[in-house]
Parts: C-alpha cells; structure tokens; sequence
C-alpha cells in the first residue's frame, strides 16, 4: 500500500512538471481558467499547485522560525540577526522589505544564507555575484589587491595565504575584467605602479581615539590627481596634512573633545540648498556592501573598496579636530554664524538663579567666546578630490531621512583649518546605497547680505532655496 501511495504522488508530481513546462497557449482551457456554469467552482491544476507551493514555503519558513513553545509566528520583518543585510536591503523580485531566513546553499566554496521573502514567496541571496564558485570578499579581495599593485600571481599567492584558498591567476582576471567598470582606479594604475610598490601605495595607521580607527592615505591616487590638472594645483596642502597624519596628530585631544556629531552647536539652515545627485559612491555602495559580514563593519568595509579601487577618494577616517579659538577667529574675522539652542544658554546663565528655561525650539547666535566649546574632534569617513574641489564624504544608512548638516559643517571648518584651504573649496555630502545628497558648507555658515533669489537652476533641476532656519525642506527638484 505505501509503495503505491508513493508512486501516485511521483505521477502527480510528473503532471505537474508537465503542465508548468509547456506555453499557457498550449494548455486546455480546463488548466488555465476555471470552468464556467457549474455551481461547485473546481480549482485547476495550476492553483492547487500554487496552493501547495505556497503552503510548502510556509511549513519551511515556520521551520525556520524554531519549534513551538518558542514563538509559532514568523520572525519580524527584517529580523534576520547577526551577519544579515543592512537595514535599507529589500527582496530583489518585488522590493519587500518583509523577509526572513530560509536555510542555506552549499556552494563549492563557501555556503551562502537564502532569505525567504514573505509577499512573493521567492527566495534569494544577499550577494549580487551569482553564478561564482567563489564568495563576493574573495572577489572584491583579488580585485583591490591588483589595483594596489601586485601582478595576478602575486594576488593568487596572496588570496592562498589569507584565506587557505588557491585562485588561479586567470580567473583572477576574468574577475577584474568583470568588475572593471566599479574601479575607476584602472586607468591611474599603470601610472601608480612605477612611483610607488604595492605595499607603499597606501599608508595607514590604527588610531586610538576612544574606539580604534583605521587611517588610509592612498599616496599615488594623490599625487596623480593633484598633478593631473591645473585645477588641483591648490589642493597640494591638503595631501601634504594627510601625508602627516600618522607622525602629528594629536592623540590626547580625542580623548578629551567633544564628537562633531554631539556638539551643542548650530547653524542656520536659510538661504542654502542641498542638491540630490547621481554619484558612484552609491553605485560602489550597493555592489560592496552585501559582502561585509554584518552591520558595524559596513564602514570598513565600504572604505577598504574605495581607497583601493575608485579614482578620487584618497584618505578615509581621517582625524579632525577644531579648538575654541579657531571657532572664535571664524566668527570675528570671517564674518561665519553659528548658533546655540536658546534653553542651553537660558539654563547655562540662569542656573544659580533658578530660573526655568523656555520650552520654545529657538536658537540665539554666539557673541561669548566662553560659549563656543572648547574643543570639537571627529573622524571623516572619506575624503575625495575631484572636479577642483575638496569632497567630504559621510555613508548614512537611510540618508534619505538623515541631516547631518551640523556635523558636516564642523569636518569642513576642521579641515579648512588644518590645511589652510579656503573654506570655498569644500564640498560636503552624505550618502547610502540609493541616494546622493550634497551642499556647500560655506553657504551654511556665510550669508550674503544682498539677493532676494527663490530658485537655482541645476543640472538635476530646479531647487527652491530654504527659507526656514531650524531645518532643510527639500532634498529634491521641484521641476526637472
């Protein structure tokens, strides 16, 4: 009985394999459409299959959830734990962010977690490689490591020794062939590899500021865009600051200093836009991003990529720090507003008189130099210089709902000061995977006196100045 209870379902299984595989034309019209004028509705083949398929893909997702007793619904949307993908990662069928872990794919090299997504029930993987034998880090590894310099045997014989993995030259430049388009860093390669060995092209160093950062300063990429163009001629103070970094700066500040990102400082929002653009770094977001193994690497990671392989970030995490009175010379002497919350100084001067601080969100600009702080550190995540400009560069998951026009502001008049560049030649913006978004930090802190213009005329579009002073309103054209 069971041998012939087991052979009917594999005929079942068979018609199922039969009817999926032809054309809808070709099937009987009793397969594709109920049967009209009955009074009991029969459901066809193909919905009793999409049934099953769809009651199996239940059964293995509440599988996965853990057995009873320890919560029989599926994990919340998203909650895939340690090691998952970023917040802003959607199911790349129908863009749902309601997805959960569906076991694992062995592959010959590595084994891959599946994700099940919960709106159309299709299953997917975190890395945009498909197709390879080998993990997307091994990937990315080969093709930063030939950027830097070495040849594709000594890149082999370095992937073996790192991870116990032998890569065949060849296919090593079949991956560097493939991804070439993501490393614009190509062209400037030949050119780096006879100034400098692979193993000084980029300079790093471990700073112990509070938590461990990992300084880089990519020497070649420097020197060949500072000489590429008479355009960043200027710029060469700021390759020589970073080239310092190392040997000069002053450990025992960022220990002592506020974070840029915590400073009770504000500037006025008015008069300014912020422009949403297209730019590579979203493009190199989106495609390194799946292969670091979890979230609080996602930095590190993303920073690794692009000192190696674009072609105008040249240091990241780089240290910053702004004293009081440089805060106070750019007040007095170039003319830059910077504010305070109204209650800090309310509460600040009416402390020992006992006096309540208004509840009202106002702000009141510094005219004490006593209420500046006394010293502001940070660490900039990416440095790039392109176009004639200097690029400071923040990586924000969600950056569509983030303003960090404060802390942004703050690295810009650090790095003007340190290297004595004209704060004019700072560019300031943030991104993640989707979005761009970019300002110039001088018209943050200077306001021109004259002009009464309501729109700017960009090459995305147009944009309307903003005319509150607490916040920026529009991130995006109004017409195109």
């Amino acid at each position: 009985m069971a041998m012939k209870f087991f052979e009917k379902i594999k005929e079942f299984v068979a018609d199922l394999r039969r009817v999926f595989r032809r054309p809808v034309a070709e099937r009987p019209a009793a397969e594709i459409a109920l049967p009209s004028g009955s009074g009991e509705q029969r459901e066809s083949p193909s919905q009793n299959a999409s049934t099953f398929a769809e009651a199996s893909a239940d059964k293995l997702a509440n599988q996965s959830a853990g057995p009873k007793g320890q919560g029989d619904m599926l994990p919340k949307a998203g909650n895939i734990g340690s090691g998952a993908i970023g917040a802003g990662t959607a199911c790349p069928y129908c863009q749902s962010k309601d997805f959960v872990k569906r076991g694992v794919r062995k592959k010959k090299k590595e084994t891959v977690q599946l994700f099940l997504c919960r709106s159309c029930r299709r299953t997917f993987t975190q890395f945009p490689a498909k197709g390879k034998s080998y993990s997307l880090p091994a990937i990315i590894d080969a093709v930063s490591y030939y950027n830097i310099g070495f040849s594709f045997g000594q890149v082999s014989k370095v992937l073996k020794e790192k991870s116990g993995v032998e890569i065949q030259p060849s296919t090593v430049y079949d991956w560097y062939e493939q991804y070439k388009p993501m490393c614009a860093y190509a062209r400037m390669r030949p050119f780096a590899v006879k100034e400098y060995s692979p193993y000084e092209v980029i300079e790093t160093a471990t700073l112990a500021h509070r938590q461990l950062y990992r300084f880089r300063f990519h020497r070649a990429k420097a020197k060949l865009i500072i000489k590429e163009t008479y355009r960043h001629f200027h710029l060469k103070p700021m390759a020589e600051f970073l080239e310092l970094v190392p040997a000069e700066c002053p450990h025992q500040y960022f220990s002592e200093g506020l974070r840029a990102s915590e400073a009770p400082l504000f500037f006025s929002k008015k008069d300014m836009i912020v422009r949403s653009k297209e730019n590579y770094a979203t493009k190199m977001a989106a495609f390194v991003l799946p292969s670091s193994p979890d979230n609080k690497q996602r930095h590190e990671t993303l920073q690794k990529f692009m000192i190696a392989n674009d072609s105008v970030t040249v240091a990241t995490e780089v240290p910053i720090y702004l004293k009081r009175e440089d805060l106070a010379h750019m007040q007095t002497q170039l003319g830059f507003e910077i504010y305070r919350p109204a209650a800090e100084v309310a509460r600040s001067c009416s402390m020992s008189q006992g006096l309540a601080a208004p509840k009202k969100r106002e702000y009141v600009q510094i005219t004490d130099e006593n209420e500046l702080p006394k010293l502001i550190t940070g660490h900039i995540d990416f440095v790039q210089i392109r176009n004639g400009s200097i690029h400071i560069l923040d990586y924000k998951p969600n950056a569509e709902k983030e303003r960090p026009i404060e802390q942004l502001t703050l690295y810009a008049l650090a790095l003007s000061r340190l290297t004595g560049l004209r704060l004019f030649e700072f560019k300031c913006a943030w991104f993640d995977e989707k979005h761009y978004f970019e300002f110039f930090p001088l018209h943050v802190v200077y306001k021109k006196k004259k002009g009464n213009r309501k729109k700017i005329n960009t090459k995305e579009g147009v944009y309307t100045i903003n005319e509150k002073m607490e916040k920026v309103e529009e991130l995006k054209t109004i017409e195109v």
